[in-house]
């Protein structure tokens, strides 16, 4: 019968492991190692190479020999202007812009060279096992997005496996530490390997693995490490002699250098960097030399910033718990440094545990799931999260949260929405990610719209709009005119689609914005209210003057022109216009009161048009107490915790008031509409 392992594909090495006799066993490769190097080694006179032969070949064939290809697959050219900097080999371009990597005179794709390693591993597997190898639960970094997570699929189905589950990497390690355990702990998973960084917080208990909150940068790793104390080596030898940087031969062996030299110092204070015959003088052609001394001390003064980096993730994961973190798991080989295990430590409050294999955890974590997926492992469950909030744009550019950050996946909401204009025949749902206050500062992932809606007055059309997150973490969004049925829908295949060094920028951006945003925001809020009122006093007017004693006529007749008034300037102050909307509002709610006093009915007999409108324009009761202070927002409080004004739609880019005045050319050419636009006429 065929095996299934589990896999942890590293930037740097990668490890395989199956669960046997209820433990996860690591299994060795053909050279008898507990990881393989993630290294291919193509050259025009034999087969590719894979694993400690390839990296043996990098220096005489740097070219030819790909490393940290995990930090490339499924991104485009323009998303590795980092990592092409840390490598030897070619990094070019199909016609479409994904990386492809020039050997020779072929063009290769990340997924075919990941796959060479991933067949090295299934090959060693197998004869390990002494059985066939057919399937695998495969791990990836937590911010790994839609594109890498489906190329990683992809390299291995090329090597012949199927991917039973892709797993995030800190989720396998946590699986790996408190499996069989049956204690309740809050957890905290560092994950820092050659190239990216993971920071993920889970509750355990009774074999429940739920993921709280994630965090981290997919563009920082021990790769990063490397190329500071190459720098530094390239900075003395062009102070002595000249420029290596045209040799690759000569850089290569620097890059190994500082490998083992971050690794030496990890355990001892200082170590000796030795490279004889570096390079030859031009003049005199006799061998140069280049030796440097290189202290622990130094390396992290070389490496501060990164080091600053690191800790980043892990502080705004912080921000944002409800309680105290229990134990601290590191995992990847980069946690072996002491400056990130003191910094670490001293932010949690928590020594890290020493019992867990950085190199091994997140290979024995997917051989545990493996067995979960084929029934051999029962009552074990992984929960994962969502990292960024997914929204609507409503009136006034403002983002509406519908699931928010770090909710549970699968996760299912439905909220219903109006128009903001009479006679509005169309809405437009534009889907948003993100963490900011206003639309357009966050990523759009698609646009769906609704036609044919019947006209009527603003605030009587119900849209229900549902956004539903499967435990794979595809989206679906779907619009419903509740009035007559008219439906659209969306499926966007990536619901965490940003690049994750975006992802955090944005996490960022929301935290240093905060406070601005907040304000901004409560702004946008009394300018959308105050429309509501206006509108509400100037449809009084019309259809219930006459009914109106000569008081209420003039108290409304006059806050109306002075909002319509104010409403004109394209930036109203929101003090004046919170005051003067307050005042009408009330002056509109007394007339109502009167007249529906008058007639025996309470509240519950409005009708239900004039009840939506004296509750529409209720809400601007509450005003003076939300945004006293000149709108300020307390520092600690949360954009997701600012309560946003009655979400309205404005009518689509399609609708006929607006037509010709917005074009389709700025959505993601990669969304696709699964219902194409019926013509409004």
């Amino acid at each position: 019968m065929a095996k299934t392992i589990g896999i942890d594909l590293g930037t740097t090495n990668s490890c395989m492991a199956i669960l046997e006799h209820g433990q996860a066993n690591i299994i060795a490769s053909s050279e008898g190692q507990r990881t393989i190097p993630s290294v291919v080694s193509y050259s025009e006179s034999e087969e590719p190479i894979v694993g400690v032969s390839a990296r043996r070949k990098a220096i005489l064939n740097p070219a030819g020999t790909i490393s940290s290809i995990k930090r490339f697959i499924g991104r485009t050219l323009a998303e590795v202007n980092q990592e092409e900097q840390l490598v030897a080999y070619q990094v070019l371009s199909n016609e479409l812009g994904a990386v492809r990597i020039g050997v020779g005179d072929q063009l290769l794709s990340p997924e075919e060279i990941a796959a060479q390693i991933i067949a090295k591993i299934k090959s060693d597997a197998e004869e390990y096992l002494g059985e066939s190898v057919d399937s695998a639960v495969i791990t990836v970094p937590a911010y790994f997005n839609d594109a890498q997570r489906q190329s990683t699929k992809q390299a291995a189905e090329i090597a012949g496996l199927e991917v039973l589950r892709l797993v995030n990497e800190p989720t396998a390690a946590a699986l790996a530490y408190g499996f069989g355990q049956g204690r309740e702990e809050r957890l905290l998973v560092f994950d820092m390997g050659g190239g990216t960084l993971d920071v993920s917080v889970l509750d355990v208990g009774d074999d429940v693995f739920e993921v709280v909150l994630t965090s981290g940068d997919n563009h920082l790793g021990g790769d990063d490490f490397d190329k500071r104390i190459v720098d530094r080596l390239l900075d003395q030898f062009r102070s002595e002699h000249f420029d290596l940087d045209s040799d690759p031969e000569a850089t290569q062996r620097l890059y190994d250098a500082a490998e083992a030299a971050k690794i030496e110092l990890s355990t001892r204070p200082k170590t000796e960097i030795s490279l004889p015959f570096i390079a030859a003088d031009p003049d005199s052609n006799q061998p140069l030399h280049l030796n440097l001394e290189l202290t622990r001390d130094q390396l992290e003064d070389l490496s501060d910033d990164l080091l600053k980096r690191a800790i980043l993730p892990l502080e705004v994961a912080l921000e944002d718990l409800d309680k105290p973190i229990d134990q601290v798991i590191l995992v990847g080989g980069m946690t072996r440094m002491p400056a990130l295990i003191e910094r670490v430590t001293r932010i949690t409050h928590v020594s890290p545990r020493r019992g867990v294999n950085p190199d091994e955890a997140v290979a024995a974590g997917a051989a545990i799931q493996a067995g979960v997926l084929t029934g051999v492992v029962q009552d074990v469950l992984l929960l994962d999260v969502i990292p960024l909030s997914l929204g609507i744009a409503v009136k006034g550019d403002v983002m509406k949260p519908l699931i928010e950050a770090n909710t549970t996946i699968p996760a299912r909401m439905t909220e219903t929405f109006t128009t903001a204009k009479t006679d509005q025949t169309s809405v437009e749902v534009r889907i948003l990610q993100g963490e900011r206050a206003f639309a357009d500062d966050n990523r759009t992932l698609g646009r769906l719209k609704l036609l044919g809606i019947p006209p009527a007055e603003a605030g009587v059309p119900q849209i229900e709009v549902v956004f539903d997150v499967n435990a794979d973490g595809i989206l679906n969004v779907s619009a419903l005119d509740l009035g007559t049925g008219a439906h659209k829908s969306l499926e966007i295949t990536s619901a965490t689609g940003l690049e994750s060094s975006e992802v955090e920028r944005l996490r960022l951006e929301a935290a240093e914005h905060r406070e601005e945003d907040g304000r901004a925001r409560r702004a946008a809020d009394i300018l959308t209210r105050s429309s509501i009122v206006r509108d509400q006093a100037g449809r009084s007017l019309r259809e219930s003057g006459a009914e109106m004693n000569d008081a209420e006529l003039a108290a409304i007749e006059h806050g109306y022109q002075q909002l319509s008034q104010l409403l004109v300037n394209e930036d109203p102050e929101p003090s004046e216009l919170r005051k003067i909307a307050n005042k009408l509002a009330s002056a509109i709610q007394a007339f109502q009161a009167r007249i529906y006093g008058a007639a025996g009915l309470g509240f519950e007999d409005v009708p239900e048009a004039e009840a939506g409108e004296g509750a529409i324009a209720a809400l601007t009761d509450s005003l003076d107490e939300e945004l006293d202070q000149e709108f300020a927002i307390d520092p600690d409080e949360s954009i997701g915790e600012i309560h946003p004004p009655p979400a309205l739609f404005e009518p689509s880019d399609l609708d006929p008031e607006s037509a010709g005045q917005a074009s389709e050319s700025n959505l993601d050419p990669e969304i696709s509409l699964a219902e194409s636009d019926s013509d409004p006429n």
